[in-house]
């Protein structure tokens, strides 16, 4: 069977949109690469290939879900560490923990010699090496990665009692798994605090996130939380009574800007105004190394018929926009809440230089 078929087929979901969001993207797309690594590359530079291919065919089918082109950046950095770590044991395959490999980024490094190391890549690295002798190594980074991501809703839940204290009051926005079990850990280790759910329209799905916070659920564990639905023009009224604003978000662009639903930057703003802290809750794999020049680029419109009905009279005289996401600037950010701790909205860009090599910015 052709190996990019499965890519294929994937491409066509993402463009029907049969496959959204930012998990089940990153998981299936990580999926496809260790299933495609699994078959016969005659060298690693033939591997590096298919795999970009591969990508620059997921970003065209959906730009806007960016956690595929991520999680391909990732397998070409896996790649090329295992090459590394491959040639410094003189082509012979040794556990990774008897060979030491320099950082390819120190974290204090002139731009001059950076451009430098990277120019001189290609003399370090032999890209026409067999794929063989590394291709257990890159299968099994691969599995870690799947692992990374299947864990990140706990790794981010753990940190709950980190900064949600007693008797604050929460207010949230949009649906985000994440958040959901973030607050759910918190409350399950007695912590008692309020939340303040903003209802999302034009999609109205924070009645279902408000439902899901107030439930009791014994099997799991989880205890209710004291939950208020608010419509959302009542978010900068209900402002001044907030402790915290916690929220997902579709993805983090290179600058620490967010890309989340409609609505956000709404949220964010207010949130400046009185001078809440807006913290976002985010896996490693929603860093995106692209940046936001063209906002458009990364947003879409959606049916207007949420907003405005064809039966209307009006509808004939009138142009509806119903834009699915918002971009939030990275001032407006508090702090980052990952799979790997806290971070400042100005550390995003270190974060992506040891998540992504600097020549996939661009697949």
């Amino acid at each position: 069977m052709d190996p990019m078929s499965p890519i294929d087929s994937f491409a066509t979901a993402l463009k029907r949109r049969e496959i959204v969001g930012s998990f089940s993207v990153a998981y299936r797309t990580a999926e496809l690469m260790r299933g495609a690594l699994s078959g016969r590359f005659g060298s690693v530079q033939a591997a590096l290939e298919f795999v970009r291919t591969a990508g620059k065919k997921l970003s065209a089918a959906q730009p806007l879900e960016v956690a595929a082109g991520n999680i391909v950046r990732r397998t070409l950095l896996i790649i090329r560490e295992e090459l590394a770590t491959f040639q410094a044991g003189g082509g012979v395959d040794l556990p990774p923990e008897t060979i030491k490999i320099p950082k390819a980024v120190p974290v204090q490094t002139s731009m001059l010699k950076y451009l430098m190391d990277e120019t001189d890549e290609g003399a370090r690295l032999d890209f026409s090496k067999p794929f063989g002798p590394v291709k257990n190594a890159i299968l099994d980074a691969i599995n870690e990665l799947l692992e990374e991501i299947e864990r990140t809703h706990d790794l981010i839940a753990n940190q709950a009692l980190e900064y949600i204290h007693s008797n604050e009051v929460i207010m949230t926005y949009g649906v985000s798994k994440t958040v959901e079990r973030f607050l759910k850990a918190a409350a399950k280790k007695r912590r008692t605090f309020e939340v303040i759910v903003a209802e999302t329209a034009p999609y109205y799905r924070g009645h279902d996130v408000a439902l899901k916070l107030s439930s009791e659920d014994k099997e799991r564990g989880d205890v209710a939380i004291s939950t208020t639905l608010i419509p959302d023009s009542n978010i900068f009224a209900m402002m001044a009574r907030v402790n915290k604003v916690i929220v997902g978000t579709h993805a983090v662009m290179a600058n620490g800007g967010l890309i989340m639903p409609s609505g956000g930057h709404l949220l964010a703003t207010a949130a400046r105004q009185h001078s809440v802290p807006f913290v976002v809750l985010t896996g490693l794999f929603k860093l995106c190394p692209l940046y936001p020049h063209d906002q458009d680029q990364f947003n879409d419109l959606a049916n207007p018929t949420h907003i405005l009905d064809f039966s209307e009279d009006i509808a004939e005289s009138v142009d509806v926009l119903n834009p699915l996401y918002d971009y939030v600037p990275p001032e407006l950010v508090s702090q980052f809440i990952t799979n790997t701790g806290g971070h400042n909205a100005s550390y995003v860009y270190r974060l992506l230089q040891e998540l992504y090599h600097p020549s996939d910015s661009q697949l």
